[in-house]
């Protein structure tokens, strides 16, 4: 899994989906759409994960050697070129947003098994804020050094690719959030972020503080539902 550990680009994907076409959609990300991105050169793992409370029904992720991969040929040409059974389900997404993004810092390893479930945080800073010097470096491995996290990643969105216009994106008719940097913890349970350990963390001079200044923060807790990873895995 050295490669996967390695991955520097992330494409995420948030969805709502109709209702009563959930299990369709669950087949065809399975057995068609899945299969066609991990099989694009660059990509090396795909995972989707089922919301839990307020957060959004899909939050899809696909990971890269680096976020070039995004607008690479054979990806532009997938998304360009979607196929009928993609072109359906497109239509029954909704309130998506989707944004690429560039590895910042990363903490931790990916679990032996797979994490089974990710919290997400979304934000901006205060402009001139240099978040990657205490963020990256001190806060992701206070956290990461906690029971049951297995990998604390922080991401900048790639703003370029990001708003790259496609085929698919002119079905589903989502495009990029207003956060900038988004946070990705893989968790072993679904509430570490509301144990005792972890607010001593993030509550301890002189992250609080910092906290505090982040702007239009977004928090999610998911469940991991389906993970693919590239054919050219080891």
């Amino acid at each position: 899994m050295v490669a996967v550990n390695n991955a520097q680009g992330m494409m995420a994907f948030w969805t709502d989906i109709d209702a009563d076409y959930v299990m369709r959609c669950q087949q065809w990300h399975n057995c068609e759409h899945m299969v066609e991105r991990t099989g694009v050169p660059g990509f090396l793992v795909g995972r989707r994960y089922r919301g839990i409370g307020d957060a959004p029904v899909f939050f899809i992720s696909y990971e890269t050697i680096d976020s070039a991969v995004f607008k690479s040929g054979p990806y532009m040409e997938r998304l360009n070129n979607p196929t009928p059974w993609t072109k359906e389900a497109l239509t029954h997404f909704k309130n998506n947003m989707r944004n690429i993004y560039r590895l910042l810092a990363c903490s931790g390893q990916q679990a032996p098994q797979e994490a089974p479930y990710a919290l997400i945080y979304r934000f901006n800073i205060p402009a001139g804020a240099e978040i990657a010097d205490w963020y990256g470096s001190d806060l992701l491995p206070a956290l990461q050094a906690l029971p049951g996290v297995f990998r604390a990643r922080l991401f900048e969105v790639d703003e370029e690719i990001s708003n790259i216009k496609t085929a698919e994106r002119n079905i589903y008719g989502g495009g990029p959030g207003e956060q900038k940097y988004l946070a990705y913890f893989e968790m072993s349970q679904s509430d570490i972020h509301r144990s005792p350990q972890w607010k001593a963390v993030v509550q301890a001079a002189p992250y609080a503080e910092k906290l505090a200044g982040l702007q239009n923060v977004f928090e999610e807790v998911s469940w991991l539902e389906f993970v693919m990873y590239s054919p050219d895995i080891p």
